[in-house]
């Protein structure tokens, strides 16, 4: 298997699948002559011409609405967002129209279109552009959310995205973007690893087990699946055998997979980069409780952001969003320590 960075696996998906289909295109702010601001689509204008790598003014309600109506006229648009934050503005779209559309009308319409873009803590890119909204996205009926963590499904999902005839929201791992494959090696060997062949793809709503335990479930997404597996690690030097669950999918969401886990395990510890207030940890948590009370020898522990707007400052944005060392302090409390 070929190892990538999560930006180039996203770029490879891309590629693959509008030389595979006509009528997938991409369009946004600086996606072509700037050659995207994550250089994701660095190469595509020249390749695809204008037409297919359509850039766009400063409007996001504007990249949305167009997503929308050439969705509906039979295209397949990937909008990019700069940051999923930069999505608010259209965010009555993506709710009362993009979501809604097919349902209302019967399904005489579809709407296949992507909405795509980085998401979380941005390295001392303060409250406006660190923010992790998955929840708005996830609570909606009629879309689909997915969260990748890794290269692979970086790739496989975007892939999976674009064939589906639904609205879906790729909430893409910011912090993954230009993280080295040795460096992902170093925690888990196979993490940057993309299965070789152009009709692979991964499956939404499809959680999966990246590392076996027997002590303790570890649920994460997105960044935070990584942070959960460095937990695994350290947790691993002191005898505690961690199995750690990559949610995928927000929407659909997979709660077999975590709930088989916990029935071996007995315990379980959510992580999530967001603000813990009605976040998706607490989803998870509810219906574990709900669903797999019987299965528990402790309560639920949830790690989450602090609920502050993102600081400038590096020492305490540091201390606003999880890291390793927060889920394994998690993880010993559901063992009976402090």
């Amino acid at each position: 298997m070929a190892k990538h960075r999560y930006a180039d696996a996203l770029a490879l998906a891309l590629g693959e699948e509008m030389d595979k289909d006509d009528s997938v295109f991409i369009i946004g702010e600086e996606v072509g002559q700037y050659l995207g601001t994550l250089q994701v689509t660095k190469g595509f204008l020249a390749k695809y011409g204008p037409n297919r790598v359509v850039d766009t003014p400063i409007s996001e309600v504007g990249i949305i609405g167009l997503g929308i109506g050439s969705a509906m006229a039979g295209l397949r648009p990937v909008c990019e967002m700069m940051r999923l934050d930069f999505s608010l503005p259209a965010y009555d779209q993506i709710v009362q129209h993009a979501a809604k559309i097919r349902y209302m009308f019967g399904g005489q319409f579809k709407v296949p279109m992507v909405i795509r873009g980085p998401s979380g803590v941005g390295r001392q890119l303060s409250a406006q552009h660190s923010q992790a909204l998955e929840v708005l996205f996830a609570h909606i009926p009629g879309l689909k959310v997915v969260v990748p963590a890794t290269p692979a499904d970086a790739y496989g999902l975007t892939k999976a995205a674009i064939r589906d005839d639904n609205p879906v929201v790729i909430i893409e791992a910011l912090r993954m973007y230009f993280e080295k494959p040795e460096a992902l090696e170093a925690i888990q060997p196979g993490l940057s690893e993309i299965p070789e062949g152009d009709d692979w793809i991964a499956n939404i709503g499809e959680a999966k087990v990246l590392r076996e335990g027997k002590d303790v479930t570890l649920i994460g997404y997105s960044t935070m699946t990584i942070s959960c597996l460095r937990a695994a690690n350290l947790l691993a030097q002191e005898g505690i055998s961690a199995e750690v669950i990559d949610l995928r999918s927000l929407l659909p969401l997979d709660m077999a997979t975590p709930l088989a886990s916990i029935k071996k395990t007995h315990r379980a510890v959510v992580v999530q980069e967001q603000w813990g207030m009605y976040g998706i940890a607490a989803e998870i948590s509810a219906q574990i409780a709900e669903r797999g009370f019987y299965d528990l020898d402790a309560p639920v522990q949830r790690v989450t952001g602090a609920f502050v707007p993102m600081p400038y400052s590096k020492a305490l944005e540091s201390l606003a969003y999880p890291h390793e060392e927060d889920i394994v302090v998690a993880a010993k409390r559901t063992l009976g320590g402090k």
